[in-house]
């Protein structure tokens, strides 16, 4: 079958993906930047990659009339817009319209469980989208999820960093709100079983695991299993504002989403009945089962997505390409070359940057400069990287983004998305037998050029220091 894959860089669908090559069909992979999606291996010819915004209609002429299926997989949840709701509620209004354009027999949506009157700004944009869904010409089906619980999940990672960083804890009384996670392989299998099939059409689904548990029965459970003691006191004093800054410094997350899944924390998500696991024939693994996965996933090095890779979870909002080209008019440079013994080394070296292997030299001054950038609002050093052997275009990489990781031509290029007061890039080059690294500021004003001048004492000895150890 011919399947519209929308949200194709997102979390969810770029695990999906590789599911519906495996059953042979032809995806159209929706995206709004090429340069951010990398094509898996051994696809053949079955993956085509077109761009689309959802919020400009004039976008979406190159989707194609021909499609079977099609899973819309788009929200703005981290979204910094106040609008998020109206733009979410235009998107899937402009999908419909092309939708009803086409031949497509089944469309399948993902959104999350609704079964409380009181429900979060967050969960109303979400029913409000499936409305608008369901007003179509062909057959529709809702998934309803509450927790997804995998690596790279954005509710795994906040969970691992509480529990991770903090012996004891002071917390909200919406720890003390029952949820129904679910394992993400479960997700996939069930997005993946649904499509086409007769008995879900006109249907929506709440899909959860087994296990009903407080927030608290979470975090213990998760600490448990990591054989860790920790200790948590509920306090009701705890504002939503605070609890937002609190998630905001102790864990990865970017104060906007922390601001929204607090709000959403507030309304119990527990399913409705598990009719679909019936339906399916499947039986969902328990919480328990899907921390033990996703750290199989971690120990491999087998993390296919992470939440973590948004763009809202930095400064770029545009699309990478915009930055690619490094400009040189105006900007301060710091270039370094050093001759190369083993390239293969020095590659491997390269793409491992960051993350836990670190930055090679002084790495307790970038992540004292994470720090500092986490206090002044930016995202800190928290995010790290979605695989510790390997990069691709459009990734986190600490407080960086890879612009383009291409090692056939051996380059490296990153640009910053702390708060800085101005544009930062970071260049590795092989050429030959020789590493260029190349430090490149584009500053605002007065004050970036200040911050450049009392930068350079410290740039001396950490790019200097940096590049010996890449190339010894």
């Amino acid at each position: 079958m011919k399947i519209l894959l929308t949200g194709a860089t997102g979390y969810i669908g770029k695990r999906l993906l590789p599911v519906l090559i495996e059953n042979g069909h032809q995806v159209i992979c929706c995206v709004r930047d090429k340069g951010r999606f990398t094509i898996p291996e051994n696809s053949g010819n079955q993956v085509t990659v077109i761009e689309a915004d959802f919020l400009n209609p004039d976008t979406l002429t190159e989707i194609p009339e021909d499609l079977d299926g099609a899973y819309y997989l788009i929200h703005s949840m981290s979204s910094n817009s106040k609008d998020f709701a109206k733009l979410e509620d235009e998107s899937a209004e402009n999908f419909r319209n092309r939708m009803d354009q086409t031949q497509v027999k089944h469309i399948v949506y993902l959104s999350g469980i609704i079964n409380d009157h009181n429900l979060s700004k967050h969960l109303a944009s979400r029913k409000n989208v499936e409305d608008i869904l369901a007003a179509g010409k062909y057959h529709f089906t809702t998934l309803r999820a509450g927790i997804i619980i995998g690596s790279g999940s954005a509710s795994f990672e906040i969970i691992r960093d509480l529990i991770e960083k903090l012996p004891v804890m002071i917390t909200p009384k919406w720890l003390q709100t029952k949820s129904q996670p679910i394992g993400i392989r479960d997700v996939i299998t069930m997005l993946e079983k649904v499509l086409f099939n007769g008995e879900t059409f006109g249907e929506s689904f709440d899909i959860g695991g087994p296990d009903i548990l407080t927030y608290k029965q979470m975090l213990l459970e998760f600490a448990e299993i990591r054989n860790l003691k920790r200790f948590i006191i509920t306090l009701p004093v705890l504002t939503p504002k605070l609890s937002s800054y609190w998630l905001y410094f102790v864990t990865s997350t970017t104060f906007s989403l922390a601001k929204k899944l607090v709000d959403s924390m507030t309304v119990e998500v527990i399913c409705r009945d598990n009719r679909l696991s019936e339906l399916l024939h499947i039986k969902p693994m328990s919480y328990h089962e899907a921390i033990a996965a996703a750290f199989t996933k971690i120990e491999q090095n087998a993390i296919i997505s992470s939440w973590k890779d948004s763009l809202i979870s930095g400064r770029i909002n545009t699309r990478l390409t915009q930055y690619v080209q490094v400009p040189v008019d105006g900007c301060f440079k710091d270039i370094k070359k050093f001759p190369i013994r083993d390239i293969k080394t020095v590659e491997s070296r390269i793409w491992q940057i960051g993350g836990q292997t670190g930055w090679y030299y002084a790495t307790w001054l970038w992540q004292l400069r994470g720090y500092f950038d986490k206090l002044a609002g930016g995202v800190g050093m928290r995010r790290g990287r979605t695989s510790a052997i390997d990069v691709h275009s459009g990734d986190t990489l600490d407080f960086w983004r890879v612009l383009l990781a291409d090692k056939k031509q051996g380059r490296l290029l990153l640009f910053a998305e702390m708060k800085l007061p101005g544009e930062a890039w970071l260049e590795f080059c092989i050429n030959g037998n020789e590493l260029t690294q190349t430090a490149t500021f584009r500053p605002k004003g007065l004050y970036g050029r200040l911050y450049w001048y009392s930068s350079m004492p410290f740039h001396f000895f950490i790019f200097k220091g940096m590049i010996t150890a890449i190339t010894k």
